[in-house]
């Protein structure tokens, strides 16, 4: 009997453990010593990290018009030119590249030495995973001021943000010609500057039209333009945004190092508040490198330059310097005390595909260096060929030399 009723007792204080706590009158759930030992903990804020993509010229000369020819359609289609760099591109939280052609909207296009270029050109550019794309360079006017404007409405169409270049005083008056991109938490403000026009002139009502930094744009280029800049990149600074880079279409052709009015430009640059310069026009790369200065406040300040990206997509034939090329990789970093800068750099090699041998529709295309030399020397079903496998192994050594070798992506 003792027995049973020790059983019975212990059966009754186990329902009564497992039995919901009562609720008090007020209808506030109980709290037990447990829940009440149980401290609250906040987690830490953590930095944010972002990624900025960044590519050089975006060109359509006219083999480039032919190979981009769909007849079935009588249209034009660009996408197997970007296809091997689409999936990196696609992959930033922001892409920038230079348009340095002309959206004239035929029916006949152009190439060198006053583009006119199919809209399709840009379309692929979206498609492949551009976000913006800087409109002022030395050909913003081969096809007159209505080829300015018309290629800022295809622009606005695709959804493509762009800066350098404007219809109206007021839409270069908003923010002084500034537009700021968030990457989710990190905040850009873009400027975008061309050295000239190829010796054409803007009309005098029509100045607000193009960014360009030199006074003498259509004849000696050397004087720079201190008071237009300079008035910029204070608005700029004024956006409170977390970082300035600025777009530079300067410097000298086929050079694979910049001019000393590159570099005292840059300098002047990060002192006025760029954090990242990103130029391009020699169609050639040219180094990178993080300035040190003293800013307009008189404070120590950082900024990160490359000096030329090169040709992105093109059909210049020097090899391998116009060929060759890349996309740079920009590591962005935001402290949870809203301190913003540039925390690493890299990039990927790429090479630009000439083979006019074959139908329209694979003439000219980007491959990326390491993936194409890999898939030979993997024996896989690849177009390249033992002569072209050279070609490549010489356009890599040629993009280490002038970027270094410790920043390619795939060394890292």
């Amino acid at each position: 009997m003792k027995r049973t009723a020790a059983l019975l007792f212990t059966l009754l204080l186990l329902l009564t453990a497992c039995a919901p706590a009562a609720r008090p009158a007020d209808g506030t759930a109980s709290v037990t010593a447990t829940d009440a030992a149980i401290p609250e903990t906040t987690a830490a804020p953590q930095p944010i990290v972002r990624h900025l993509l960044a590519a050089g010229d975006i060109m359509s000369h006219m083999p480039q018009v032919q190979d981009a020819y769909v007849a079935e359609t009588d249209s034009y289609d660009y996408t197997h030119m970007f296809a091997d760099a689409a999936p990196l591109i696609g992959a930033a939280d922001y892409a920038v590249g230079n348009l340095e052609t002309v959206l004239g909207g035929g029916p006949t296009y152009s190439g060198y030495p006053n583009f006119s270029s199919p809209d399709a050109l840009a379309e692929a550019a979206r498609d492949a995973g551009f976000d913006l794309l800087a409109t002022a360079n030395n050909h913003t006017r081969d096809q007159g001021m209505d080829g300015i404007f018309r290629t800022l409405d295809v622009l606005d169409r695709l959804g493509l943000k762009h800066v350098g270049t404007y219809r109206t005083k007021q839409e270069r008056s908003e923010n002084h010609g500034a537009v700021v991109a968030d990457l989710n938490g990190i905040r850009i403000a873009f400027l975008c500057y061309t050295y000239g026009l190829n010796g054409y002139s803007l009309p005098e009502d029509r100045k607000f039209a193009v960014n360009i930094f030199n006074i003498d744009y259509t004849t000696t280029l050397v004087d720079f333009d201190y008071e237009l800049v300079s008035a910029d990149m204070a608005a700029a600074r004024a956006l409170n945004a977390d970082l300035i880079a600025v777009i530079m279409h300067w410097g000298v052709e086929y050079t694979n190092t910049p001019t000393s009015y590159q570099k005292e430009t840059a300098e002047y640059l990060v002192e006025q508040g760029a954090d990242i310069i990103l130029g391009g026009h020699p169609h050639v790369l040219e180094p990178y490198e993080t300035l040190t200065v003293t800013d307009v406040d008189g404070n120590e300040k950082n900024g990160f330059v490359i000096y030329s990206m090169g040709n992105f997509i093109s059909n210049q034939q020097y090899d391998p310097t116009t060929k060759t090329t890349l996309l740079l990789d920009l590591e962005l970093t935001k402290t949870p005390e809203g301190d913003t800068s540039v925390t690493d750099v890299s990039y990927t090699p790429f090479y630009m595909l000439h083979r006019d041998d074959l139908p329209a529709g694979q003439r000219r295309r980007l491959v990326n260096i390491h993936n194409a030399i890999a898939a030979y020397e993997n024996g896989e079903d690849t177009p390249v060929t033992a002569a072209l496998y050279e070609r490549l192994k010489t356009a890599l050594d040629h993009c280490h030399s002038v970027m270094g070798a410790e920043g390619d992506k795939n060394n890292k």
